[in-house]
């Protein structure tokens, strides 16, 4: 009897890596690259909580962003009076990222929620130095709701 063919075996499962050899098979490329200096099980814990609460990517983004703001230039952290803000969120209001990462941060597991949250607070601690001063709202307003 003659042995059969993987194909059909599989049946009308589609074969992975698409057209050729070493293609991305379809896969799209990332927009933002992944939270460095992450354990794979934390990487994996956001993964699945995009899946299910926030949109992809989102976290790489937000991280990416308030990266950007804590190791860019001075102007960045702008006096609030002097602030060019249009009321888009994760436009011109910088603090959507970090409540987004805020919001991340709850929501996983204690573990990774501790493992991301150690990266964030040095980013915090790098653009608190860098900030002249930033005016308080109130005791239970965070810092960077409308202060940069």
């Amino acid at each position: 009897m003659p042995r059969r063919r993987p194909s059909a075996l599989r049946g009308e499962v589609p074969v992975r890596g698409g057209s050729g050899s070493g293609g991305s098979g379809g896969r799209r490329r990332r927009r933002y690259p992944c939270v460095d200096r992450l354990s794979g099980s934390c990487a994996a814990d956001i993964r699945r909580l995009e899946r299910s609460r926030f949109l992809p990517e989102e976290t790489a983004e937000a991280f990416w962003h308030w990266k950007a703001l804590a190791h860019g230039p001075l102007r960045l952290i702008a006096d609030p009076e002097t602030a060019n803000r249009c009321g888009i969120p994760g436009c011109c209001d910088v603090g959507y990222f970090r409540d987004r990462l805020e919001a991340v941060v709850h929501a996983l597991p204690t573990k990774s929620a501790r493992e991301l949250r150690a990266l964030v607070t040095a980013l915090d601690d790098k653009i608190l130095g860098r900030a002249r001063a930033l005016r308080s709202d109130g005791p239970g307003t965070p810092w960077w709701r409308d202060q940069l």
